[in-house]
């Protein structure tokens, strides 16, 4: 199964990542954004509360607890989803080509061993998390299956 082709302000590295690839690859900043979304949905959160009282003698704890959650759920799906973006070329990605190059001369790409599967289910999922990163906030899917039908940057 080809994979197909597309026009990238930067060169493409990997049309579909595994999980590891897209976590290992996070900077600083996707770091900064998940904690700002961890922090930010309690902070509303508790300034509605200053704002309009509930009034609530008990549960407003349990309510910054499970916004602090939300939050952290949140953000780290927002910083997947950048760190995804740079892989497939679609923001600025220098450092995660000289990583990816540096990773393909060690041998040591994750996503891109071998797989127990057979050919065929390696296509059916790499046609079911290829671009699934789009659609996070809906179904969160994560590539988690070594399979053959990466593409490596064509600056190699």
């Amino acid at each position: 199964m080809p994979v197909k082709e597309f026009e990238t302000p930067y060169p493409l590295i990997d049309t579909d990542p595994h999980f590891k690839r897209v976590v290992n690859n996070f900077r600083p900043s996707d770091y900064t954004v998940w904690a700002g979304t961890t922090a930010a949905f309690p902070g509303a959160l508790f300034l509605m509360e200053q704002a309009s009282p509930t009034r609530a003698r008990r549960g407003f704890g349990t309510s910054l607890r499970l916004a602090t959650v939300l939050g952290a759920i949140g953000g780290f799906l927002y910083a997947y989803q950048r760190s995804s973006f740079r892989l497939w070329g679609w923001s600025e990605n220098e450092p995660e080509q000289e990583r990816a190059k540096a990773d393909a001369a060690a041998g040591k790409v994750p996503g891109m061993g071998e797989s127990r599967l057979s050919p065929e289910m390696q296509g059916v999922a790499f046609r079911n998390s290829a671009f699934s990163q789009l659609s996070l906030a809906v179904l969160p899917w994560f590539n988690l299956v070594n399979h053959k039908y990466h593409e490596p940057s064509k600056s190699e």
